[in-house]
């Protein structure tokens, strides 16, 4: 519950702040890698939590929301940086990501912090992983489109399945809920997409 008194105290800016103000502000917690406290921010921007939680649901819905809009910036400019066409652009992609994400101090914090941070990421019924499936699909299907790549199986399937393999290879059940098996992801990610190692430059 919420006091009355938090919705009219003058703290930090007029209580006009916008969503983006806030998930800027939640996102700037998160890459420093300290827990996200919507009191905080709600005091910041001289808003009530109930707003944030009107916007977003909950708190978990907030860092579900911080959490995908980097993942897909962070997709983004992967793509931007990766060399090749077709399949092997897509490789390249994937393996910087999954190079920044296991190297992330932030994301380390993060799962440590969060009891539920590994469940927020990866859950196929949450609302990150589904809407990171659906950016990676239509990532594969910009692709196709500008290089005119094949995918071996419907670009849903592939998409879910290259998601669901770096979770396997990032995540474990540890302390930390992190691993290192980059070399391992990229070769299976390689025989997905039809792309002989050779091909696909050094590691």
């Amino acid at each position: 519950m919420v006091e009355a008194a938090e919705f009219s105290r003058p703290v930090g800016r007029p209580a006009n702040a916008s969503q983006a103000e806030v998930l800027a502000a939640a996102s700037r917690e998160l890459l420093a890698g300290r827990r996200i406290e919507v009191r905080a921010i709600a005091a910041e921007f001289g808003v009530s939590r109930a707003t944030i939680y009107r916007w977003f649901g909950s708190r978990e819905g907030l860092l579900a929301e911080v959490s995908t809009r980097n993942l897909v910036a962070m997709l983004e400019q992967a793509d931007a940086e990766a060399r090749g066409r077709g399949a092997e652009r897509i490789l390249n992609t994937l393996r910087l990501i999954n190079k920044r994400l296991a190297a992330s101090e932030a994301l380390r914090s993060f799962i440590k912090l969060e009891p539920a941070g590994l469940q927020i990421l990866t859950s196929s019924s949450g609302q990150v992983q589904p809407r990171i499936v659906a950016n990676l699909r239509a990532y594969l299907e910009r692709v196709a489109a500008e290089d005119g790549y094949r995918s071996p199986v419907d670009t849903a399937t592939l998409a879910y399945a290259m998601v669901r393999l770096s979770e396997a290879f990032l995540y474990d059940d540890s302390v930390v809920g992190m691993q290192h098996e980059i070399d391992r992801l990229h070769d299976v990610h390689a025989a997905l997409l039809g792309v002989a190692l050779s091909d696909s430059g050094s590691r």
